[in-house]
């Protein structure tokens, strides 16, 4: 039972971080990301600003390190936004192996606890007090037992429900990085086509 009491206390460390992280960013990103982009398209130094404010998001940061680059072409631009996100992705999914690791071994310390314990309820068993004292005293350590492998299940349900909705809002905030970096990425190739982002072949550190 104490290394189930750890694995809860763990658990819920665990869920209330990421309840409060993914609260924070689902409130704030979809807002952000649409007024970035509006702001984008009639000035850039404004979208920028309005990114920087909000470092504390992924998002931003990712479409902040492929704004930073200093007349980048949009193939480098593309290669920037993917990269960053790529680095985002670990924090998204932060803790997600040790949700894993929680659900697969809850259980199996519940049933060893159980198994233990009936090992030392009958073994104090005899046939000759068999229907006496002890053999209440077995019953008794029997369902006490159980309670082990109760719990295990108890706590593995628990952070299985929460570990699967982080799972799903890793998947949400994946698409939406996906969705929105495709469009600042299609607007800056709108600019550098039509001039508003000067490049020259000089400027690229490979030549």
């Amino acid at each position: 039972m104490w290394p189930l009491l750890g694995f809860s206390i763990l658990a819920i460390a665990l869920i209330l971080e990421r309840l409060i992280f993914w609260s924070k960013v689902l409130k704030r990103t979809d807002r952000l990301v649409r007024e970035s982009l509006s702001l984008y398209r009639r000035n850039p130094n404004a979208s920028f600003g309005l990114l920087e404010k909000h470092t504390d998001l992924p998002i931003a940061r990712i479409f902040l390190a492929a704004l930073e680059l200093d007349q980048a072409t949009p193939e480098e631009f593309r290669l920037a936004l993917e990269s960053s996100a790529q680095a985002e992705l670990p924090l998204l999914k932060r803790f997600s192996t040790v949700f894993e690791t929680i659900i697969s071994l809850a259980p199996l310390l519940g049933l060893l606890g159980t198994v233990l314990g009936l090992i030392r309820s009958f073994a104090s068993l005899t046939l000759n007090s068999v229907g006496g004292k002890n053999t209440l005293e077995v019953t008794g350590g029997v369902s006490e037992a159980l309670i082990s492998t109760a719990s295990g299940l108890g706590v593995a349900i628990v952070t299985l429900l929460f570990a699967n909705s982080f799972r799903g809002l890793y998947l949400r905030q994946l698409a939406m990085i996906q969705e929105y970096g495709g469009q600042l990425e299609l607007l800056y190739r709108r600019r550098f086509d039509t001039g508003g982002v000067r490049y020259t072949p000089t400027q690229d550190p490979r030549y």
